[in-house]
């Protein structure tokens, strides 16, 4: 993984951690350990080396993850409805 730009892995995976948000502020840990890592280091999750299957964002992850989703996934020009 060393030829990639880890920070943009990152910020993809809590971007995509969005997508199984459940109780407010956890997500299912499918993704890989290094970059879950690297998400607990930066102070954007809980850690995630436990027994549940899903991980707990910190307020500061829960937006970041939020403003990351929106910047990579979201729509240039949303319609109106």
């Amino acid at each position: 993984m060393d030829t990639y730009n880890q920070d943009k892995i990152d910020e993809v995976v809590l971007a995509l951690l969005q997508l199984t948000l459940h109780d407010s502020y956890r997500a299912w840990k499918g993704f890989d350990w290094d970059v879950l890592n690297r998400l607990h280091e930066k102070g954007w999750i809980e850690n995630p080396r436990n027994k549940a299957k899903s991980v707990e964002f910190t307020q500061e992850g829960l937006a970041q993850s939020e403003r990351f989703f929106a910047h990579h996934f979201g729509l240039e020009h949303p319609s109106e409805e």
